[in-house]
């Protein structure tokens, strides 16, 4: 799930009746971006985001060129869309939701702070003699355009309705008469809510009407009218989707050229990037062996290099299939030095095997690096020694000496190093396989690399997202790649450490 601005579910509505206006397959306007917050990640030192890498005048490693703020707003609004659109696209499990501060944030402190004061102003405006209804005004209008909004084109004869109820020169002749009931509109709001919400929101609904304090009730809508607005944005998306997956790749396409026009050289990283893969001895080497290679890169990514713009938006979706296969090699070294070491048949007991694996993934599941996994290898070797004595007093076998104990800890602790044997060993196994899975042009079976049955389920989840990723990448960038390699000059190209 993307934590996004639930204000989103207007641009999806925009994107439609744009799409009908001028016959493009998604829409050119201006809208709340969901790119930051879905690819703002930090990982080290660097922090990467759509906004600093892709719209114009904000990257730096191209010299300044003058356009139009016209050209450059309809190429960062273009770049909007691609990546909303992109996401939906790669991402099959995409949904929205509610976007929240992180706890202890200057951010959530003032946004509570700011809703405290304006419930503590409303509540002080209706007990004041006579009542005041500034704030309440203001309220029921918000509320009005929410509950609008939520309509679908079939609601005319409630949108109607809505009008007439919440007709805010009738709301404000009962203020000046000192008539307004304000506990009634909160019923009739919450009534119209119980007829437009999911079923998720029925309880919160129900829970709404037997609220008897009417500060509490308004404050409760507004939340699950929140909450609702998210609800449609999702819905929104399930009904385009099928739409948005068939046309993102020409639509990327086209929203990347519109960015190239404006912005100089915005192919400058893409270019080193394959460059480093050009082998000067193979002049005739086939351009997809040297994207394959580019892409094997991006599991053993150096982070003192810039990623690609071309592969910008899915930047932590490759990082986090690298952290997977270093958590997936370092997790098979530590099973296969402790079969070896514990021996007593725990190869061919299937149960414990697979019990010893999902225990050391579960404390690796948070290693980003190297550093991280020196420091949580020591919980590891505790783990795999509490389990093979779990598993020797099962089998009634022989339990592990201290000497047995002592040079596991010390293998398990090696392992922390990159260029660790059996580490490295597996590490190539894994890329191997992927680098077979995604160079490959038929749908075949591949084999499961040798030692690495047990995790036949991981590897195949992480072949299909890593294919899922490329295989999108290559459709949408593929002619931008050509013509840079067919641009590119052999003898200056350097070399780099790659997967192989």
């Amino acid at each position: 799930m993307h934590p996004v601005d639930t204000n989103l579910q207007a641009q999806f509505y925009e994107m439609e009746s744009d799409e009908s206006r001028n016959g493009n397959r998604l829409a050119d306007q201006s809208a709340p971006s969901p790119s930051k917050e879905i690819n703002h990640q930090e990982r080290g030192k660097r922090v990467r985001t759509i906004s600093a890498s892709m719209i114009p005048g904000v990257t730096d490693a191209s010299p300044p060129r003058f356009v139009s703020l016209e050209e450059i707003m309809k190429a960062a609004n273009g770049m909007t869309n691609m990546a909303l659109a992109h996401e939906i696209a790669v991402d099959k499990n995409f949904m929205l939701k509610k976007l929240e501060p992180s706890e202890n944030s200057i951010e959530r402190k003032v946004k509570e702070t700011m809703h405290r004061a304006f419930w503590d102003l409303l509540s002080q405006e209706l007990n004041a003699d006579p009542p005041v209804y500034t704030q309440a005004l203001a309220l029921l209008q918000e509320i009005k355009d929410t509950l609008s909004s939520l309509l679908l084109p079939q609601h005319t004869k409630l949108k109607k309705e809505i009008e007439e109820v919440l007709d805010m020169e009738l709301i404000r002749q009962q203020i000046d008469n000192e008539t307004l009931d304000f506990p009634y509109y909160a019923q009739y709001i919450t009534s119209v809510m119980g007829k437009l919400c999911a079923p998720v929101r029925d309880d919160k609904i129900r829970e709404l009407t037997q609220t008897k304090e009417v500060v509490q009730v308004y404050k409760g809508i507004l939340e699950t009218l929140e909450l609702m607005k998210l609800d449609m944005a999702n819905f929104t998306i399930e009904m385009f989707k099928p739409h948005i997956q068939a046309s993102s790749v020409e639509y990327e396409k086209e929203k990347f050229s519109e960015f190239l026009k404006v912005q100089a050289d915005g192919l400058f990283s893409t270019r080193e990037w394959l460059s480093r893969h050009v082998d000067p001895s193979k002049p005739d080497e086939p351009k997809d062996d040297i994207l394959t290679r580019a892409y094997m890169e991006t599991l053993c990514w150096n982070p003192d290099n810039i990623f690609p713009e071309t592969l910008m938006m899915d930047e932590n979706r490759f990082l986090d299939i690298q952290d997977e296969c270093r958590q997936l090699s370092v997790t098979a070294a530590v099973l296969l030095l402790t079969i070896s070491s514990v021996g007593c048949g725990l190869e061919s007991h299937a149960e414990y095997k697979m019990k010893l694996k999902e225990h050391i993934k579960t404390i690796l599941a948070d290693v980003k690096s190297d550093s991280d996994l020196a420091a949580v290898l020591p919980n590891v070797t505790e783990q795999v020694i509490k389990d093979c004595k779990d598993f020797l007093n099962q089998i009634g076998g022989k339990q592990l000496s201290d000497d047995t104990i002592k040079a596991l800890e010390g293998q398990i602790e090696k392992i922390a190093n990159p260029e660790h044997k059996i580490r490295e060993l597996v590490f190539k196994r894994v890329s191997d396989f992927l680098k077979l899975i995604i160079s490959s042009s038929t749908a075949t079976p591949t084999q499961v690399p040798p030692g690495l049955t047990s995790f036949q389920a991981e590897l195949a989840q992480l072949a299909g997202r890593f294919l899922r990723l490329v295989s999108h990448n290559r459709k949408v960038f593929g002619e931008f790649y050509t013509d840079i390699l067919n641009q590119a000059d052999p003898s200056s190209s350097p070399p780099v450490a790659v997967v192989s």
